[in-house]
C-alpha cells in the first residue's frame, strides 16, 4: 500500500499565532517569517524507483508543464526525457558554451542561457531552435541569470550594476529596471536562479536567500532560505533541497514541511505531478511520486 506524503500540520503555538498574515511583506532588512512543521518521516517507504538515467555530472535542469525533463550533460548538450525518464530528444549546440540555466516552464518554449557567451536560445518542445538573443547587443554589463516571462519578455539580473531588468524582444529595448543595491546592502550576492511564477518573480541568492518581486519588478519580500542554488514550484508551494531532505514552503500560508529522501548524495530535486527526479553526480533517479 503506497504511503501518501504527510500534509498534517501541528497546532500553532502562541508565538506562531502572532506571525504576520500571508499577505504581509517583510521590509528589505528583514525576512518573511516561516513556520516550521514536523518532518514527514514515513514518506521514505513510499518511494518507488522507476528508472535510472546514466549521465556523468548532469548540469542545469528543468521540467515543463507536461512533466518532461530537460537536462544538460558535461558537453552542454540539452537532453529531453519523458515524465518516466525515457529519452526523447537531444539538442547539440553548433558553438561551445556553458549552460547556466534551462527554463522549460513556458507552455511551448524552452529557454537556454549560455552565460559565457551571453546568449539566450529559445527552442520549441521538440528542441528545434526558434530564436536567439545576443544580450551583449543590448545590455551594458553581464547577465547572471535569465528567465522567460509568460508574455515572452525576458527577465534578467545584470550582475555588473546589480539591477533586475525586463527586456521586450519585440521592441528590442529594456522596459523595466529595478536597482537592487539598497536591498542587498554591503553583502556580496551570488545569484543562481530566476523564475516568474504566479505573478511573482523569484531571484535566488545563494548567500542571502530568495528575493521576491511582483511581475512589474517591484520588491515585495525576502524569504530566509540561504544556501540555495535552485528552487522549484508545485501548486502553491516552493520546494528546495535541504540538508535534511526535500522541503516544501507554502507561498501563502508561510509554512514549511519536510520529506525525507530515499538516497544520499542528491545534488538537485525536481518535482512533477507524478514523478520526482533526484539528480546525482552519476545521473538521475526517477521515482514515482509517493501516493500516486
Amino acid at each position: 500500500m503506497p504511503v501518501v506524503l504527510a500534509l498534517a500540520f501541528s497546532p500553532l503555538t502562541s508565538a506562531q499565532t502572532t506571525a504576520p498574515p500571508a499577505g504581509s511583506v517583510a521590509p528589505a532588512g528583514q525576512a518573511a517569517p516561516v513556520l516550521n512543521l514536523p518532518p514527514d518521516t514515513t514518506a521514505r517507504a513510499g518511494w518507488q524507483l522507476v528508472r535510472t538515467i546514466r549521465l556523468d555530472q548532469p548540469g542545469a535542469a528543468s521540467l515543463d508543464r507536461r512533466g518532461n525533463l530537460y537536462l544538460t550533460d558535461r558537453q552542454n548538450n540539452l537532453r529531453q526525457f519523458g515524465p518516466d525518464g525515457q529519452a526523447l530528444n537531444t539538442y547539440s549546440p553548433p558553438l561551445p558554451g556553458h549552460v547556466m540555466q534551462v527554463e522549460a516552464w513556458n507552455t511551448a518554449k524552452v529557454l537556454v542561457f549560455y552565460d559565457d557567451r551571453q546568449q539566450v536560445l529559445v527552442l520549441d518542445r521538440f528542441l528545434s531552435p526558434i530564436s536567439e538573443l545576443a544580450l551583449a547587443t543590448y545590455l551594458d554589463g553581464q547577465a547572471r541569470v535569465v528567465t522567460l516571462a509568460p508574455d515572452d519578455r525576458y527577465w534578467l539580473l545584470n550582475e555588473s550594476d546589480l539591477t533586475l531588468r525586463q527586456f521586450d524582444v519585440t521592441q528590442k529595448r529594456f522596459t523595466i529596471t529595478t536597482p537592487l543595491d539598497l536591498l542587498i546592502g554591503r553583502s556580496r550576492p551570488d545569484f543562481r536562479f530566476l523564475r516568474e511564477y504566479q505573478n511573482n518573480l523569484y531571484l535566488v541568492d545563494r548567500l542571502g536567500g530568495v528575493y521576491v518581486f511582483d511581475n512589474l519588478g517591484n520588491y515585495r519580500k525576502k524569504l530566509p532560505l540561504p544556501g540555495l542554488t535552485y528552487v522549484g514550484f508545485r501548486g502553491d508551494e516552493l520546494y528546495y533541497l535541504a540538508a535534511d531532505g526535500l522541503r516544501f514552503f507554502d507561498l501563502y500560508k508561510l509554512t514549511e514541511r519536510q520529506v525525507a529522501l530515499p538516497t544520499a548524495g542528491v545534488q538537485q530535486v525536481l518535482v512533477g505531478d507524478e514523478y520526482i527526479y533526484l539528480l546525482l553526480t552519476t545521473g538521475v533517479q526517477v521515482y514515482k511520486m509517493p501516493g500516486k
